[in-house]
């Protein structure tokens, strides 16, 4: 557990932060995943059933509220995982399979040696206190601890806050695709892969 200003970054989602911790979600990737997951209603259910607290680190306020949180993926599981009976249970035997179908689109798979990020987000009313480079830096310490040579993220084109973000921290784009006909699916165009060497001597 380590202190910062004015909240402490943590492992885990409490059960108390699972309801803002999917509205989070859900609000940061809101462009990237509302034309498969709508309604909103439903997003968050789905979101709220399947977000794993074992893959996890959260930021919170020292008066208790969750500022941010970053999920990661590993071969035990992923912040935001669950299978086709989960999606189903919300959306119905059809629209849970379709939207199953699309989401196996944006999977990407593990690879040796490299913690793979699911996410990362902070409440817009806690930005520029930190919260971001903590929670960024909380991975690393992660993935250090697991032994593990780097950590692994993608950013969409549309989101350049996020990338300065990730590039002020150490990360390095590796390589970008081009979605092709899928943007007007996930209303992005390209999506950069980004590396964080941990073999790499610090400052």
């Amino acid at each position: 557990m380590t202190d910062n200003q004015g909240y402490t970054i943590q492992p885990g989602v409490a059960e108390n932060h699972r309801r803002a911790a999917a509205a989070l979600f859900w609000e940061a990737f809101r462009e990237k995943l509302s034309r498969i997951m709508k309604p909103e209603a439903k997003a968050l259910a789905f979101l709220n059933r399947v977000m794993d607290s074992g893959h996890a680190i959260s930021a919170v306020s020292d008066d208790g509220r969750l500022l941010g949180l970053a999920g990661f993926k590993t071969k035990d599981g992923a912040f935001v995982g669950g299978g086709l009976s989960d999606i189903c249970s919300v959306y119905g035997a059809w629209g849970g399979l379709l939207r199953g179908i699309m989401l196996e689109l944006l999977e990407r798979d593990l690879e040796p040696g490299t913690l793979l990020m699911d996410g990362i987000f902070v409440d817009p009313v806690a930005r520029g206190q930190g919260v971001g480079t903590a929670l960024l830096t909380a991975v690393a310490d992660e993935a250090r601890a697991r032994d593990l040579l780097r950590v692994r993220l993608d950013v969409i084109d549309i989101n350049p806050r996020a990338r300065a973000l990730y590039e002020r921290c150490g990360f390095r784009a590796i390589e970008t695709q081009d979605i092709g006909l899928f943007r007007h699916l996930f209303g992005f165009r390209a999506s950069t892969t980004m590396h964080l060497d941990l073999t790499a001597p610090t400052a």
